[in-house]
């Protein structure tokens, strides 16, 4: 596949996709990043006794994987991340393995491309789902 895409060559209804397993490291290298060492994500026994019964991974840590798929995959490089909004559906569990796909939803002026995003677990439920607007490759 190729390494980017312009926007010339992007048509609406076009899919990408990328899949990653969460893993117990991944949450915890994020926690460090950012920060938030909240009990639900790195205490498993506290967080046994939250709503969720077992450590959640961090919305943010989920929903940044759209990056790898818009800036690697499609578009791929050269990509300008503008803006994304999000709504988070469902927990995502140490473990969980989640795709997020991308569909090209309009194409605008000045190189702007708009994407559904949606962020699926294993089990095919969907955890996330938003939008994203780039500036694609030219």
């Amino acid at each position: 596949m190729k390494d980017n895409f312009t926007y010339d060559e992007i048509n609406i209804g076009d899919k990408a996709s990328f899949s990653k397993t969460i893993s117990e490291s991944d949450v915890y290298g994020f926690a460090g990043i950012i920060g938030d060492l909240n009990e639900l994500h790195v205490n498993q026994p506290a967080a046994e006794k939250s709503l969720f019964k077992s450590r959640v991974a961090h919305g943010c840590l989920v929903d940044s994987l759209v990056s790898t798929v818009l800036g690697m995959k499609y578009p791929g490089k050269g990509t300008i991340f503008m803006e994304k909004s999000v709504s988070y559906l469902k927990p995502v569990y140490l473990g969980d393995t989640i795709t997020v796909e991308i569909t090209v939803a309009e194409k605008r002026e000045k190189g702007r491309v708009l994407f559904n995003a949606s962020y699926k677990n294993q089990n095919g439920d969907e955890v996330i789902s938003g939008t994203v607007l780039v500036i694609a490759p030219r």
